[in-house]
């Protein structure tokens, strides 16, 4: 309950609420609501809204992008999306692609297809080493790519399994903090307490160097911060973008890294 009710009531809704509200009120109140509303939109935007200058990218520098592709878009999509093919990609609920034709598309790339609509692409040779899913539905895939450590993460999104579940199988489930980069849906917002165990450990993308507002959903009104870049602290950061969709009801996610 409380779940849906946090869900239901980002910062954004209540603020709007508080307008409303003082539609209806005393001159006097009016007057607290518009305070109020004030002083909530300072938070929201300190917390939400970053401004960096990015880094100079390289050829050598990793181009790392993620998406929700909301069952209706796959590889190809992204790949127009972000204006042509990265480095490495990983699309979670993205609709059934046809890997082989991919292949023959892209002979000298790699694809590997979860049995649960999770999809990661590399333009250097993958090494699974590993895919796990939770009773409740969230799976985590621990990858190899670009001499990198990868962790591509799909939380169950339904509002009868607690987000708690679903984050302590994934805290358990990233058993390395160097040379790691974990993307993927989370599901809870940047501000979540299960968030924690990242926050000490990883850089989040976004934070270091994102610009504009951090979150990824929903339908490109900046509510919630469910998707996530998190790249460990002895990898740099150099750029990390946001690309409003009308394709799905989440923001693509791209960003630099340096090793």
């Amino acid at each position: 309950m409380s779940s849906l009710i946090f869900y239901a009531l980002p910062l954004p809704i209540i603020i709007v609420v508080v307008l409303f509200i003082s539609i209806v009120l005393t001159k006097k109140w009016r007057r607290f609501n518009l305070i109020l509303a004030s002083i909530l939109l300072l938070v929201w935007l300190s917390k939400s809204f970053k401004l960096h200058i990015p880094d100079d990218i390289n050829k050598s520098d990793l181009e790392i992008v993620f998406w929700n592709a909301s069952r209706a878009n796959d590889f190809q999509m992204a790949f127009n999306k972000n204006e042509g093919v990265p480095d490495v990609m990983v699309l979670v609920e993205s609709k059934k692609n046809d890997i082989e034709e991919f292949k023959r598309k892209y002979p000298n790339y790699y694809f590997y297809e979860s049995d649960r609509e999770l999809f990661v692409f590399s333009k250097a040779p993958l090494i699974i080493e590993s895919e796990n899913k939770s009773k409740f539905s969230t799976t985590v895939i621990n990858f190899k790519t670009f001499g990198i450590n990868f962790y591509a993460v799909d939380v169950t999104g339904s509002f009868d399994v607690p987000r708690e579940w679903g984050l302590n199988y994934v805290n358990k489930q990233i058993n390395r903090k160097d040379n790691t980069i974990v993307l993927g849906d989370f599901n809870v917002p940047y501000e979540s307490i299960y968030l924690k165990q990242f926050k000490k450990g990883f850089n989040h993308a976004f934070n270091e160097k994102g610009n504009g507002f951090r979150e990824t959903w929903y339908n490109n009104i900046p509510l919630l911060s469910l998707d996530h870049i998190w790249v460990s602290k002895d990898l740099k950061v150099l750029k990390t973008e946001k690309f409003y969709t009308k394709e799905s009801d989440h923001s693509m996610l791209k960003t630099y890294i340096r090793k």
